[in-house]
């Protein structure tokens, strides 16, 4: 989905114009991948703009960037009001919001990153449906990808880093190549681990079902947050290695993600799915809550301060 330019993007403190955010030929995680980010959603909402869980999302890159020695030269605090600053900048009521942090140029070349500065930068853009509007209610048609989550022992999992998403992207080509939407991913076991840039779950029996931490998903904070509402609504979930034979026979399947939200999949190489009751129980569940319509979940929210 194209991306239309703001005014501004908030860059190491400041905010700059969208034409002058621009980084080094030699930046270090250009060259060698070495940068962890996040991805956010600010939502509309009756007291105006929201960020949904925007302190756990600043948490996990603090805790993804001290995986690879990158202390990160802002606290929670102040990328928290850079992010209020950059969407108020931009008069944007609703967007996507990508902060990045990164090793930049240090005056040397090399794998070794120690000399390389840690740079921060937070992008907003008005983004719609990751993917569709139509696969909200539609569902989206994905497939198990040839291409293997790495092994954890390789690259960690539970760290949102920007070179590992080589992987994904591989996995992504290959499905749209083919005519899906989408891709799931089994981990070097041949459990499934989550699609390139969601998490998977999977309704069965009227049980919900998700792969474990330790097959290799990343820690969703929207898988995070379903959990907590399937739990809330009463719905039954375990947190199970799955197959890919397990997929096939189930009787709903949905992908959870910042960007994605909560999106049904209507097809998995050739097997088809309805957007079941769980499905949508949880979809509009979340929907109201990121638009502060549930006050039980208000504190999810933070409210972008004048």
């Amino acid at each position: 989905m194209p991306i239309e330019p703001v005014d501004k993007i908030w860059m190491n403190g400041r905010l700059v114009d969208w034409d002058d955010a621009k980084v080094h030929v030699l930046t270090h995680a250009l060259h060698y991948g070495s940068g962890v980010f996040e991805g956010v959603r600010c939502y509309h909402t009756d007291r105006g703009p929201a960020v949904f869980r925007l302190r756990d999302h600043y948490e996990r890159l603090h805790r993804s960037g001290r995986i690879f020695q990158m202390e990160i030269p802002y606290s929670v605090e102040e990328l928290v009001r850079g992010t209020f600053d950059v969407i108020k900048a931009n008069a944007l009521e609703e967007c996507y919001i990508r902060p990045l942090a990164y090793r930049g140029f240090g005056g040397e070349m090399g794998v070794n990153p120690a000399v390389n500065p840690v740079d921060v930068s937070i992008a907003v853009w008005a983004w719609g449906a990751y993917l569709g509007e139509e696969a909200v209610t539609k569902g989206v048609r994905v497939t198990v990808s040839s291409w293997r989550r790495g092994d954890p022992n390789n690259i960690p999992p539970n760290a949102k880093t920007t070179g590992a998403y080589i992987n994904a992207s591989m996995a992504k080509l290959e499905a749209t190549q083919s005519g899906f939407d989408e891709a799931l991913m089994l981990n070097p076991s041949g459990r499934v681990a989550e699609a390139t840039g969601q998490n998977l779950f999977m309704a069965k029996n009227g049980e919900l079902l998700t792969p474990p931490l330790v097959d290799g998903p990343l820690p969703g904070i929207t898988r995070e947050s379903v959990i907590q509402i399937a739990h809330d609504q009463g719905i039954s979930l375990y947190e199970t290695s799955l197959t890919r034979a397990d997929l096939y026979t189930a009787d709903e399947l949905f992908l959870t993600g910042s960007a994605t939200e909560v999106i049904p999949i209507c097809e998995i190489d050739g097997r088809t799915f309805d957007c079941g009751p769980i499905t949508q129980t949880l979809q509009q569940k979340y929907s109201a809550i990121v638009r502060g319509e549930d006050q039980k979940y208000v504190d999810w929210l933070d409210f972008v301060e004048a």
